[in-house]
């Protein structure tokens, strides 16, 4: 049997819910609705989602608190499409800092919220070309550290363990798929987020400076991602690949 997407729509207001609700159902999804942060914990702690569409403005816990929470949590690789009333550039940057992977403004078009839901599930699940994983999965080693292409982390020289958040991990993919080699802008967006990508223009740049931070990499004098001027930016880091022990 073909799998269904299966959609969290975690709004206060019922009318939207069930409007969207209705709309992505008889579009061929699975949805599924929450009115507010709590009720969103109690669903997910028997149920898997696809994708998680999260309010801003909700009361009590707003949404970006709830997204830091879903990415330090069991759903840090959840995608996460925000929605908000307000036209704030602030509130974007912001959310794409907690781990959001789009942000829609209401009102809003059904229809471009499934275009954005059918668009973040295809690039979350695209992996950069070029890239082979066995069955057994992969380690990248570069530097001091390690990425686990299976558990989608960082482990540091020390054996800890520092987690990603899924448009970082894509990012990073990218990077060490493409060693001292210059990618501009418009390329990263391509490779991580698809063609039809919609975001806005910062994104990547918030992506990287979100990278060099799990990285401890100093943005001024950058040891593994820098920035070239005009042109954009490129990992120095010699890149090793090794296979996992079963």
């Amino acid at each position: 049997m073909d799998h269904i997407d299966h959609v969290l729509i975690v709004d206060d207001d019922r009318e939207i819910r069930e409007l969207v609700a209705a709309y992505l159902t008889r579009n061929g999804l699975r949805v599924s609705v929450a009115a507010d942060g709590r009720h969103m914990r109690a669903f997910l702690e028997t149920n898997a989602v696809d994708l998680i569409v999260l309010d801003i403005m909700m009361p009590g816990d707003d949404g970006l608190v709830l997204c830091r929470e879903l990415r330090a949590g069991k759903h840090k690789t959840t995608p996460i499409l925000m929605l908000t009333a307000r036209n704030d550039e602030t509130d974007r940057i912001i959310g794409l800092e907690m781990g959001a992977d789009d942000y829609l403004v209401k009102p809003f078009a059904a229809r471009e919220l499934l275009a954005r839901i059918k668009a973040v599930l295809r690039r979350t699940r695209m992996l950069p070309p070029n890239l082979q994983i066995t069955e057994a999965g992969q380690r990248v080693r570069f530097g001091d550290w390690e990425l686990d292409t299976v558990g989608r982390h960082l482990v540091d020289k020390n054996g800890t363990t520092v987690t990603l958040s899924g448009a970082e991990y894509r990012l990073l993919r990218v990077f060490v798929d493409h060693p001292q080699r210059v990618l501009n802008r418009d390329q990263l967006l391509n490779l991580t987020q698809g063609r039809d990508a919609e975001l806005f223009d910062r994104s990547i740049d918030l992506l990287v400076s979100r990278l060099r931070q799990r990285l401890c990499d100093d943005a001024r004098e950058p040891a593994y991602i820098k920035t070239v001027r005009s042109e954009g930016y490129v990992f120095s880091m010699p890149v090793e690949i090794a296979e996992l022990r079963q």
